[in-house]
């Protein structure tokens, strides 16, 4: 396979940039689209590089375009990397039960009134927690009736305060509740996140060191007798993942090769199966990643398919059939759909000339 070969999905992605100003003073992030007093920044970002992207194949880079090796803030791609995290605190034996109530492990940090009490680990990696409170600053309610592209429609005014339902029965896609799940997992390993998944994930993937994952200004917490920052999954109010293309790609792998690097198990297969299991409320989620059940995400690649998806947009795409792993970073999403679509007819021309890939590629 040359690099050729995709030669029209690259081109297309390149033409389809997103609206997003490559500046931060300009248009720029998702914090503006929440209403007053929630639409600032508390935490650090920075202007955003061109369309980048990698394409791979049974963990082999086929072609790469654009800066695939710039750090650009990922959004909430991170979110992934947080159900990454829990399958590895999960194989360690910290969390052997997702349905065990949060408080159990962790208490005293926001799970232990009468509404948080119920909620589990699993109801925070599908997002039907319901969790009630404010994790550093921000209230839950700044993404109550928050739309998302691929869920139903909300009946109301995002950030207007919305009646609670009980736990593991609403799905609601709420940053301050994917935020209050990353500082369980920081209690729960008493270690800070980025020194768990460099260790645990980009040091065994042979990845670089130029990705950096941190926190809101306020975000500093006491945690085994040391002041360290609690991480979002996300940069929704700034702070989060900066991490490039090639670096993301290699992450991609893990899921391809269901979590066994170089002949070593990083994740279990047990976990990662878990995570692309549909969500019985709102069977296009699985753990903290989107699936296209019924190809109603994306209708232009099968419905094997799913991905982890920031703001901006950046997208990594696992097609497991074909063995096939995506990232593309800064594409207008109205056009992201077309893009896999091409993406996907390049890969299989190629496998039907050449003879490779002969697994079941029912669509």
């Amino acid at each position: 396979m040359k690099s050729s070969d995709f030669q029209q999905a690259v081109r297309f992605s390149i033409d389809s940039e997103t609206h997003w100003d490559r500046d931060v003073d300009g248009v720029w992030g998702v914090h503006p689209n929440d209403p007053p007093p929630w639409n600032r920044l508390l935490g650090p970002v920075h202007g955003r590089g061109p369309v980048s992207g990698v394409i791979a194949l049974d963990g082999r880079t086929l072609t790469s375009w654009g800066e695939p090796d710039r750090p650009d803030l990922t959004f909430s791609i991170a979110k992934t990397y947080l159900a990454l995290l829990a399958g590895v605190a999960h194989d360690r034996g910290l969390l052997p039960d997702v349905d065990e109530p949060v408080r159990a492990r962790v208490p005293g940090i926001g799970f232990d009134d009468a509404h948080n009490a119920s909620v589990t680990w699993a109801h925070l990696l599908q997002q039907t927690s319901e969790w009630q409170g404010t994790c550093f600053g921000m209230p839950d309610q700044a993404d109550h009736y928050r739309a998302s592209a691929f869920g139903k429609a909300p009946n109301g005014q995002k950030g207007a305060l919305r009646p609670l339902q009980t736990s593991g029965t609403y799905w609601e896609y709420n940053d301050v509740r994917i935020n209050q799940f990353s500082l369980a997992l920081l209690h729960l390993f008493g270690r800070p996140l980025p020194e768990v998944f460099r260790e645990a994930i980009m040091q065994p993937l042979n990845a670089s060191e130029n990705w950096q994952w941190v926190g809101y200004d306020n975000a500093w917490v006491e945690v085994g007798g040391r002041r360290v920052q609690s991480v979002p999954g996300g940069t929704h109010w700034g702070g989060g993942l900066s991490i490039s293309a090639n670096d993301q790609i290699k992450v991609a792998r893990l899921f391809v090769d269901q979590g066994k690097i170089d002949g070593r198990q990083i994740v279990s297969s047990e976990w990662l199966q878990r995570m692309v299991t549909p969500c019985a409320i709102a069977p296009y989620y699985g753990y903290l990643v989107w699936l296209n059940h019924e190809r109603a995400v994306f209708p232009s690649v099968p419905a094997s398919s799913y991905f982890a998806i920031g703001a901006g947009s950046s997208f990594t795409w696992i097609e497991p059939q074909r063995r096939l792993s995506v990232v593309v970073r800064w594409l207008d999403p109205a056009h992201a759909d077309k893009f896999f679509g091409l993406v996907l007819e390049a890969a299989d021309a190629i496998a039907t000339t050449s003879g490779v890939g002969s697994q079941d590629k029912n669509r």
